[in-house]
């Protein structure tokens, strides 16, 4: 009998701590399925940060790096550079990337930095606390925004995917969400060019996940993923905004 699910080599044997309904651990599958598929555990190198992306290295049975707050770019960018024949990749949220580590993200984009960044888009400082996140939308209550984030004061959710996409160092870059059967198989589809992008050497390959948070959200596991049909998409929407083609390596 042809077995229908396999646990990938590169994920370790033990449970997800993350809270019922995150979608970390499906994101963390994904990202261990790309690492099976292209034959590069062996290899491979993560740059984990602050957040819920902290204990990656229990995760993966890979090497990982702990890279202060925001500064998994940088960190990524000493690695790949010392070792040029390594698969180095990112694993950040958006309280990590899009605010204290906005800088880092953007200019080792601007560099064509050949990396592969996953971006878990939560619209929420998870671990920390429940605080507002630079992706927090307008009008969501969170534990620095009681009232929901209001423009005048707290200004826009901020668009990683189509910032980024404008740099020529990026060969791709896409935004997927978890929240379906149909989603979770074009999540996969990005993931994979992610990797093959810093494979086939054309820039920083990024990837934004939207994903829920049921607990700093205030919801149930299955009203939380509602949300991101919802609300999330209508802001953020998904798709390919920028794909190197052929062999227009950097």
């Amino acid at each position: 009998m042809k077995p229908v699910f396999v646990r990938p080599q590169s994920l370790t044997d033990k449970p997800f701590h993350f809270c019922p309904g995150c979608h970390h651990g499906v994101i963390h599958r994904l990202v261990a399925e790309a690492i099976d598929r292209f034959g590069v555990r062996e290899r491979t190198i993560a740059a984990a940060s602050v957040g819920c992306s902290v204990f990656l290295y229990d995760y993966f049975d890979i090497d990982v790096v702990e890279s202060p707050h925001g500064r998994a770019p940088a960190v990524a960018t000493g690695i790949k550079r010392t070792n040029p024949d390594k698969f180095v990749f990112i694993y950040q949220g958006d309280g990590d990337l899009a605010a204290i580590g906005t800088a880092e993200i953007i200019h080792a984009a601007n560099r064509g930095e050949n990396l592969t960044v996953v971006f878990v888009n939560n619209t929420v400082y998870g671990m920390t606390g429940g605080q507002m996140a630079p992706t927090t939308l307008l009008g969501q209550p969170t534990t620095t925004s009681p009232y929901g984030r209001e423009f005048g004061q707290d200004g826009y959710p901020i668009k990683m995917t189509e910032m980024l996409a404008q740099l020529e160092g990026v060969g791709f870059a896409a935004r997927v969400a978890v929240d379906t059967p149909a989603r979770l198989a074009q999540a996969r589809k990005a993931v994979f060019r992610a990797f093959e992008t810093q494979l086939e050497e054309k820039g920083m390959g990024f990837v934004e996940i939207l994903s829920s948070c049921p607990t700093n959200w205030g919801m149930k596991p299955l009203e939380a993923v509602r949300r991101i049909e919802r609300e999330m998409i209508p802001y953020f929407p998904l798709g390919v905004y920028k794909e190197r083609k052929g062999s227009d390596a950097l």
